[in-house]
């Protein structure tokens, strides 16, 4: 169950990138979605401490939803790489990498309405003991945030940002060229983001977690009320109730849908090519995956 033992947009983000198959090659690709449920057990056992019950539940709760996950999302998600790759041979609109956008969105919610269940019955059998045992594995997560993004300089924070969405661009392209870096800079230079909204959306998150889990997670007898509770918490992250948040996260969307753009429209045919064949890879190895079962 992708946002299993807990219900933060994090935990959705997490998932989703590995089922929706980032890994960078093939044999990996294969290797990390098959043993996706005992990756996101490992990980998600790291904030909660899972005992031995909980252990058994989530395992299993896990290959339920990984099993949906290859035969109901997977070939969704080869369709939607198969239309990537038609797009990548001409030039393409801030609009059309817009509804690309628009897609993953609905995905990562839709894996966040079929975990509802097993989150809601999780939440009923954690103790106290496991919500200040998250509470600190979330100090530890934001320590480390703050290092990373709000203890910086704006020039610090400025390269940091450069060098993350280089990387993700030459994932797909290639080596950029020294306009395509500067056409990167110049976006964020006037980039609307806030790394103290951001971090203040991170903790509102955590404490909308740990507020709903203690108030909804004794009561055993109101099952139905405590899925309708984790479905709301699932819809606050992945929709944050915090306006100004919103209209950053609004306006980084549309701002990265324009910059994207202008990227793609100046790669070279090299360029261009790498980016349809590792589409297509993508797309074969989703096709091939959904089909496959792990020995």
């Amino acid at each position: 169950m992708p946002t299993s033992a807990r219900l933060s947009t994090t935990l959705l983000r997490i998932i989703s990138a590995l089922l929706l198959v980032t890994l960078s090659a093939c044999s990996a690709i294969k290797l990390g979605y098959n043993n996706a449920p005992s990756i996101l057990y490992w990980w998600l056992d790291g904030y909660l401490d899972f005992n031995d019950a909980q252990s058994l539940q989530v395992r299993d709760d896990l290959t339920t939803l990984h099993d949906w996950h290859r035969s109901q999302a997977l070939p969704a998600y080869a369709d939607s790489l198969i239309r990537m790759q038609q797009l990548v041979p001409g030039k393409v609109s801030p609009e059309q990498l817009c509804t690309v956008a628009t897609e993953v969105r609905f995905y990562m919610h839709q894996i966040g309405v079929k975990a509802a269940e097993p989150l809601s019955q999780l939440a009923l059998s954690l103790r106290p003991s496991q919500f200040k045992y998250l509470a600190q594995q979330y100090e530890k997560k934001n320590k480390k945030w703050r290092e990373e993004w709000l203890n910086l300089t704006p020039d610090e924070l400025t390269e940091h940002r450069l060098k993350l969405a280089v990387d993700r661009a030459q994932n797909l392209y290639g080596r950029l060229q020294e306009p395509q870096r500067q056409l990167l800079r110049q976006s964020i230079a006037n980039s609307p983001f806030d790394a103290h909204l951001s971090y203040r959306e991170i903790q509102r998150r955590q404490q909308d977690i740990l507020l709903t889990l203690a108030e909804h997670g004794n009561n055993a007898h109101r099952p139905v009320h405590v899925k309708a509770e984790v479905l709301a918490l699932i819809e606050r992250s992945l929709n944050s109730p915090d306006t100004a948040y919103r209209k950053q996260q609004d306006r980084l969307i549309a701002e990265g849908c324009q910059t994207l753009s202008k990227l793609h429209n100046s790669v070279t045919h090299a360029q261009r090519t790498k980016a349809m064949e590792m589409l297509k890879d993508y797309a074969a190895d989703a096709r091939i995956l959904t089909a496959q079962r792990p020995s």
